[in-house]
This record gives structure tokens, sequence and C-alpha cells, in this order.
């Protein structure tokens, strides 16, 4: 009887590292093929680009699950894809930008989501002062890290659709190694940095 019961949890144990491998490898495929794609986007020499001052609706209007640029943490050393949208497959591909929320160069809050335990696992890492970039078609834009903080995972306060300041907002889940469902958010808020 112990001996089967030791063959099944060693079945039970290969089973679920090979259905975690597979989730690894599948969501790995996905986020180096929406970088690939994010790469095209921003530094695709051809690209005609839209201008600025004819306003952002003239060169972005993505659709949820579209690839819309490049986050990047130079202090990490790190890019990812964003993808308009945070649901669970928006998330998959990279870093997602919530809907109804502002673009760099709107004067409006920008806020980007992402796993702790993927895109950003590191994020803990960054500190006030650090840069974060994000690439689009139509430019680069830093921002400088001025506060990070935690709140309630529940708590919506963090997003402010009438702020007529441009502030990018990134929020993943906290704490970063915990296991299940985070009990809380981790907010970075960062400022544009005027060049």
């Amino acid at each position: 009887m112990g001996k089967w019961i030791g063959i099944t949890l060693i079945l039970a144990s290969i089973y679920f590292l090979g259905v975690g491998g597979y989730q690894f490898y599948e969501m790995n495929a996905e986020k180096n093929s929406a970088m690939k794609e994010a790469q095209n986007i921003v530094y695709a020499e051809s690209r005609e680009r839209g201008n600025l001052e004819d306003g952002l609706s003239s060169i972005i209007e993505p659709e949820r699950g579209d690839i819309i640029g490049i986050f990047a943490m130079p202090t990490l050393d790190e890019e990812y894809p964003i993808v308009e949208g945070t649901d669970e497959e928006e998330l998959k591909s990279g870093v997602g930008h919530f809907i109804g929320t502002g673009f760099p160069g709107e004067e409006k809050q920008i806020l980007l989501s992402g796993h702790r335990d993927t895109v950003f696992r590191n994020l803990g890492e960054l500190q006030v002062g650090d840069i974060i970039e994000v690439k689009m078609s139509y430019g680069t834009f830093q921002y400088v890290i001025e506060e990070t903080f935690i709140v309630d995972k529940d708590d919506r306060t963090v997003i402010d659709y009438e702020i007529d300041d441009e502030v990018l907002t990134v929020s993943t889940c906290y704490p970063f190694r915990y296991i299940g469902d985070a009990p809380e958010r981790y907010i970075i808020n960062a400022k544009p940095i005027e060049v």
C-alpha cells in the first residue's frame, strides 16, 4: 500500500512539474512574440508617424490585446512589451495598459500593470529617483520615480481619470513572493522628465 502511495505521489509531482513547465514555456513564447512586435512598432524606421500636435488619436487607437509599445526599466536592464488591456489574456504577453487611462504626452494618468511573478518580479528593486521609460511609435518618454506605496488589492483610488497632470502609475500584486492571490498592490508613481 505504501509503495503505491509513493508511486502515486511521484507521478503526481511529475505531472504538476510538466504542466507548470509547459505554462512557463507558453508564457515566455507569448512574451517573446509580443516583444518582437513591440520592437517593430517602436523602432521601424519606415513607419509613417503622426504628428503629436494633431492629438494622440491621430497616432494611436489601440484595440484590446494590441501591442502598443515597450516598458523599460534601465536600472534593471529589462524591457517588456506593453499590451492594451489588463485582463489575464493581455498580461500573459507583457505589461498591460489600463484601458481608459492616458498615453505618454497626453497630460493624463497612464496606468500600467503586470504580474509580480513575471514582468514585475524585480519591480521592488526600483527606488525613488530611478528612471522608467515608455517607448511608443511616436517617441520615447522618460519618467522619474517619485514615490512607492502599498494599497489593499481592492483600493481603486490609485486610478484618477480626472487628473490633468501627466503621471505614470505602475501597479503589481504584493507581497512579491506571496503564494496565491496577493492581498495588496505595490504602486509606483513617476513624473515625466522634461527634455
